[in-house]
């Protein structure tokens, strides 16, 4: 059972880092023993290189496929339009449906753009936010991409962003001449951004609605009032929140509404497709500047987002799965009662993760990827919850989790947690792979 790994270790020979995304490095699970690789999926199964079927408790693809793999109404559009043609000189018609079914969704919104990754659709909005306010300073507070914009946020201080999702970001190949463009603040610290707001030039703010915790009572609209009051564009990341709470973006179950918003993930149900939505005074700023690609046009993303914000409002997805991984947070603060153990439950519901405290969380993550993984489980310390997640997974899920609890437990009354490793420990955050 060794496929994927092989191919792996053949991957990291050919392709620098192994591959295109850091959180589907094996080294971030299991280092050693992840599959890797698929076969294919559908539902909540995922088949590897060597044909072996494991049910996805942990990242679904890193929160794209909210109504599960291989979803039958979406991807028979998207067999549609491969029989119709994907692309051709000319437009695709369902490029302006879309922006008119998001507009809707969002009344505040008066126009769109489209892109068919979230950090190109996060660049474009900081540019359309700086071409706007006529600022160059971005005040950003979460995670937001890989492009120049953001890790310029860590030139000259390499540890600015290391409480905005992944530590260790160094910015080489970030032009030395964007220092002091970028400035992070943290969540639910409002004085912190009106330092930044009185000392810097600061035309745009950047952030998530809501990642680990909810906002403090009021911090969304004092970040509002402070954007209002100073000329600056206020840009909501909705591409891991959006369509996971609400039809639409997280914003409207707390009633703040950005200038613009960026969706991406869970549109698609895992084809590619994001999207910039905004107020017509901010969003015609795009004409004044150069934003423009080939693939943007192609015909697969805007039918899918249709398909897809078709499925979801049928069965009302955003409350099936917000539901479910409150459950699931439930059961895991049970389970840990049931064996002693502490542990802290995070996220927004539908992207429910659990941490254990003290030197060992990280062992302990990867001693539970490594047991479920013999159960027949892709999981860790996280679930990015699915519409196909149904009772009767979620209970042989936590049928298989229940030992390795108990071995955890074991590991807390003394026994050394390096003694039940088959292997390395998982990484935490970037690592250079070798």
């Amino acid at each position: 059972m060794r496929k994927g790994q092989d191919l792996w270790e053949r991957a990291k020979a050919v392709i620098p880092g192994g591959n295109m995304l850091l959180s589907k490095r094996p080294e971030m699970h299991l280092p050693g023993a992840w599959p890797a690789y698929f076969s294919r999926a559908s539902g909540v199964t995922v088949w590897d290189m060597d044909g072996r079927a494991l049910t996805d408790m942990s990242l679904m693809s890193v929160g794209t496929n909210t109504l599960g793999y291989g979803h039958k109404q979406v991807d028979a559009a998207v067999r549609g339009v491969i029989d119709a043609g994907n692309m051709s000189t000319l437009n695709a018609p369902d490029e302006v449906l879309l922006a008119e079914r998001l507009i809707d969704l969002h009344p505040w919104a008066d126009m769109a753009r489209f892109a068919r990754s979230g950090g190109e659709a996060n660049a474009i909005a900081v540019r359309i936010g700086r071409a706007a306010s006529g600022r160059d300073g971005v005040a950003l507070c979460g995670y937001h991409g890989w492009h120049d914009w953001y890790l310029a946020a860590n030139l000259g201080d390499a540890d600015r962003l290391d409480g905005h999702l992944l530590p260790g970001l160094a910015p080489a190949g970030v032009p030395r001449d964007l220092a002091g463009t970028v400035f992070p603040f943290s969540y639910n610290d409002l004085e912190g951004l009106e330092r930044l707001i009185a000392e810097q030039s600061i035309g745009v703010i950047k952030m998530e609605v809501q990642r680990s915790g909810p906002p403090a009572p009021g911090f969304l609209q004092a970040v509002r009032a402070l954007a209002d009051a100073h000329g600056i564009v206020l840009i909501f990341d909705e591409c891991t929140s959006g369509f996971r709470q609400a039809f639409g973006g997280l914003h409207k179950v707390h009633g703040v509404d950005p200038d613009l918003a960026v969706f991406g993930k869970a549109l698609g149900n895992g084809y590619a497709v994001t999207a910039v939505i905004g107020r017509r005074a901010v969003m015609e700023a795009a004409q004044s500047t150069f934003i423009s690609s080939t693939f943007w046009t192609e015909r697969i993303g805007s039918v899918a987002a249709l398909a897809t914000l078709d499925a979801m409002e049928a069965c009302a997805s955003w409350d099936v799965i917000t539901q479910t991984g409150r459950a699931i947070g439930e059961r895991w603060k049970g389970l840990a009662d049931t064996h002693g153990l502490d542990i802290n439950v995070a996220g927004l519901p539908a992207l429910t993760g659990f941490s254990f405290g003290g030197p060992d969380a990280l062992v302990y993550k990867t001693l539970i990827a490594q047991e479920m993984l013999k159960a027949g489980y892709l999981a860790g310390t996280s679930v990015y919850v699915c519409t196909a997640h149904t009772p009767g997974v979620i209970d042989g899920y936590f049928e298989a989790l229940d030992p390795v609890f108990a071995l955890i437990a074991d590991c807390k009354n003394g026994r050394d947690p390096a003694d039940l490793l088959e292997g390395p420990v998982c990484h935490a955050g970037f690592a250079r792979l070798t």
